[in-house]
């Protein structure tokens, strides 16, 4: 019998994560799967900023400054880098615990809460941490079998635990927290500045045209720009009181999640402990702060089993490659076989192979006599066994 090894494709980390997000580029992409809205972002954007170079651009460049062409596209690039950078990073997906670490989580939440009569409801699992003197308490997942950090929450869509969880952005196509949350803010800022930079433009663009032509023939004149300043028109509001909004949360050090549960502007007036009583430093705390690797190893290889021999029986008209076995069949004795023979065979057998007698041998009793053998005796074969 000959064995070979078969290779075995190297997995990684990312393959097998939990969660529902899709991966690309061999892990160093990562997105939630509902990526629709995502790509109505890019095509909006897109787009708009075409049209603007296609219409208003050649005109403006000549008859006010080469620079305004050149300033919307060093702010499109911008808008579009921040916009890729928060849509495929991790957004601080927190990793679930191992079947051992959930079950040692569980024996301290039971030993904690001793044993819970029937009928009544267990006492919720929560700890206790404080933060600037002040008491958070740590909710644990059900799904991740974890007590969750300060400010992180379990997203519903993309089914993660995430740390300082903000929200789930559609427009982005991922969620927003720890690890992209400043490049969210760059992206809605960059963008409000370039919605108004065309929309401005745009206007410009259709006075200057209407002194020469009139209103009328200007706006049949430029189709492409009544476009644009329709989609700017609509979007300005969105975008800007999106960035008005963030801003005002950047200068609170809170998140969106924070603000809509009411977690430091409740009944009980408990201030935020994250806050620095400081605008500039909770900007330079969220925008400048340093940027925390991520905990999930997403392209880390997973440990590999051993590779076991894969048996391929060889064909019997074949010989065996005396590289790859070590031993040939044992001899069989059988009734015409030595004495001398028979007792030179036993010693060769080793690692414990059973040897089956053969049909012919022990055919008499030892008290009778052997048959002397015919006249013609058959010549007697041996069919090689099927391991061999």
């Amino acid at each position: 019998m000959s064995a070979v090894m078969v290779s075995k494709k190297v997995l990684r980390k990312w393959e097998k994560l939990p969660g529902k997000n899709t991966f690309c580029c061999d892990g160093r992409v990562m997105m939630a799967r509902q990526k629709g809205v995502f790509y109505l972002t890019l095509f909006l954007i897109v787009g708009t900023c075409a049209l603007f170079f296609a219409f208003e651009c050649p005109y403006l460049a000549v008859h006010l400054s080469p620079a305004i062409p050149v300033f919307a596209i060093i702010l499109f690039f911008f808008v579009m880098a921040t916009l890729l950078r928060t849509s495929f990073s991790d957004p601080g997906v927190l990793p679930r615990a191992l079947p051992d670490e959930a079950t040692f989580i569980e024996m301290e939440i039971e030993a904690a809460n001793g044993n819970v009569p029937a009928g009544q409801r267990p006492p919720p699992r929560i700890r206790n941490v404080q933060i600037n003197n002040q008491i958070v308490k740590l909710k644990y997942c059900y799904t991740c079998k974890i007590f969750r950090p300060p400010r992180a929450s379990h997203c519903g869509i993309c089914d993660n635990c995430v740390e300082r969880f903000d929200h789930h952005c559609p427009w982005v196509g991922n969620c927003v927290g720890k690890r992209n949350y400043r490049y969210f803010y760059l992206f809605t800022l960059s963008l409000s500045l370039l919605t108004i930079y065309i929309f401005t433009f745009d206007i410009v663009h259709v006075v200057l045209r209407s002194v020469d032509s009139g209103f009328v023939n200007t706006l049949k004149d430029t189709p492409g720009t009544v476009l644009e300043v329709v989609v700017c028109f609509f979007t300005l509001w969105s975008v800007v009181g999106l960035t008005g909004f963030h801003t005002y949360l950047v200068s609170l050090n809170q998140t969106t999640n924070e603000d809509i549960k009411g977690s430091w502007s409740g009944k009980n007036r408990v201030q935020n402990p994250y806050s620095h009583r400081n605008i500039m430093k909770n900007c330079c705390e969220v925008l400048c702060g340093p940027m925390h690797p991520s905990a999930l190893d997403r392209r880390g290889e997973l440990v590999e089993l051993p590779l076991a021999p894969v048996p391929i029986p060889a064909s019997k008209n074949n010989k065996e490659n005396p590289q790859t076995t070590k031993a040939t069949a044992p001899l069989i004795s059988n009734e015409h076989t030595p004495d001398d023979v028979k007792s030179s065979i036993a010693p060769e057998l080793e690692g414990g192979v059973e040897v089956m007698p053969s049909p012919l041998e022990n055919k008499h009793p030892p008290s009778e006599p052997p048959t002397p053998p015919p006249a013609e005796p058959a010549e007697t074969t041996v069919e090689p066994d099927g391991a061999f």
